[in-house]
């Protein structure tokens, strides 16, 4: 091995096992171009890592071009008025840094891990990648053949059907309902002009937080973007996601696959992030099938029924919506069983109060499991990225242990009665459906 090989590979270790050190409450201030910049100084390894959050999701984008957000954001990388996509890989390899896009419904992501002494190249180019992304014909040609071909690999895994399936049919209608990479065919449709008008418009700095964790001050760090961000100026300010409507409608859809085993989501609408029972509902689901081995749902449909061996369930809290999704594989033949079984295990918790026991160890587990959420400088510049964007409080990793701590038995049922609505259950069945029996 080279000796450049040897410290790259030792700096990968590092960044993934090195627990963060310090305080966890980070400094907020707001650059004079309106980013949010939060920064945790960790000063136990020589190493930064900068998380950006950008209100430059697939929320914004047409029915029509359907996947124009995360082309968008897979082309940040392939070019700036300044280097080209090879010299832009060059240089990170160069320096051993990473330097990741990517794109959800509500926001677009950068993130970049990088050894102190190469910070300026690193600050440098990310610079030049929110400033003067070039987009070159030749690159978007390329990346819409590699998400065509993405897309096309989805249609053949059942889970990935079933789960936008879920989502079409629960938000019709919405961005939210339709899958981030778009289709087939309106990715074909998109083109440079479209792609520079979204980034143009959606890629500004009013529109974004970066959470910078490592070996660097608040001030160091605050001086260096403002000097390599000095032309990014602001653009049109972010407005709150909206609600999208639901149809809360209670049916089944079949989808027809010549599989072994059927896959399937029975769920309905749940609670956005900031919702007061989000911590309740944790602690709920936790019991119901979200605690892996330990669930109601593994015990009863796994371990007693031997009906599946994937069982699982979970409620995904988004800004401003939820959903509630209980997911299990099982034979075609016995998917009719283990539907009944899912819905009981559901009527159970809405009609009985959990064991002292169940609420004891589903909390010690979400409590005791929380700090592995922040136990490397990366995951701690993720974290904090969220806790602004849902508006959670600087705070908010020193007080998640009481808000879990307080929830009661009878809260547990409550929110069960709630927000576990068996009459709007939707299922999507994927699977042979010759075989399977369900009405």
């Amino acid at each position: 091995m080279t000796g450049k090989l040897i410290g790259l590979l030792l700096f990968t270790l590092l960044v993934q096992v090195v627990p963060a050190q310090g305080a966890m409450v980070p400094k907020r201030s707001v650059l004079s171009n309106g980013l949010v910049l939060l920064t945790s100084e960790q000063r136990s390894l020589p190493i930064v890592s900068i998380e950006m959050l950008i209100d430059a999701g697939a929320r914004h984008e047409s029915a029509e071009h359907a996947g124009l957000a995360h082309l968008t954001s897979n082309l940040l990388t392939d070019g700036t008025a300044k280097h080209s996509a090879l010299q832009i890989s060059e240089t990170l390899d160069f320096i051993g840094a990473s330097l990741d896009t990517g794109c959800g419904d509500d926001l677009a992501t950068i993130s970049m891990t990088i050894l102190k002494k190469d910070l300026a190249v690193g600050l440098q180019l990310l610079g030049e990648i929110l400033t003067g992304a070039s987009f070159p014909v030749a690159e978007i040609g390329r990346q819409k053949q590699a998400i065509i071909a993405s897309i096309r690999a989805k249609e053949e895994d059942p889970g990935s059907v079933a789960s936008e399936a879920f989502a079409a049919a629960l938000f019709p209608g919405s961005a939210y309902g339709r899958p981030v990479e778009g289709t087939e065919a309106s990715v074909k449709r998109l083109d440079r002009q479209r792609v520079q008008e979204f980034f143009q418009r959606y890629y500004r700095p009013n529109r974004t937080i970066v959470s910078v964790v490592g070996d660097v001050s608040e001030p160091e760090i605050s001086a260096a973007l403002n000097q390599v961000l000095r032309n990014w100026t602001k653009g049109e300010a972010s407005k709150p996601p909206t609600v999208p409507a639901q149809n809360d409608i209670a049916r089944t859809l079949r989808i027809n696959k010549d599989l072994t085993q059927a896959n399937i989501i029975l769920g309905h609408g749940g609670v956005p992030r900031g919702h007061p029972d989000y911590y309740a509902i944790q602690v709920m689901n936790y019991i119901l099938g979200g605690g892996g081995f330990s669930s109601r749902a593994m015990e009863s449909i796994r371990n007693e029924r031997g009906l599946a061996y994937s069982v699982y369930s979970y409620f995904g809290a988004e800004k401003s919506y939820g959903t509630f999704q209980f997911v299990m594989q099982t034979k075609n033949e016995s998917a009719a069983e283990a539907m009944g079984l899912a819905r009981e295990e559901i009527r159970r918790m809405r009609d009985e109060l959990v064991s002292e026991v169940e609420l004891s160890d589903a909390k010690d587990y979400l409590i005791g499991s929380f700090p592995l959420r922040f136990d490397t400088n990366r995951k701690v510049a993720g974290f904090l990225g969220q806790v602004e964007f849902y508006d959670l409080g600087l705070d908010y990793a020193d007080r998640y242990g009481e808000f879990i701590r307080k929830v009661s038995r009878a809260d547990v049922q409550r929110v069960a009665r709630e927000h576990l609505i068996p009459e709007k259950l939707l299922a999507i069945i994927v699977g042979n459906q010759q075989k399977i029996s369900v009405q």
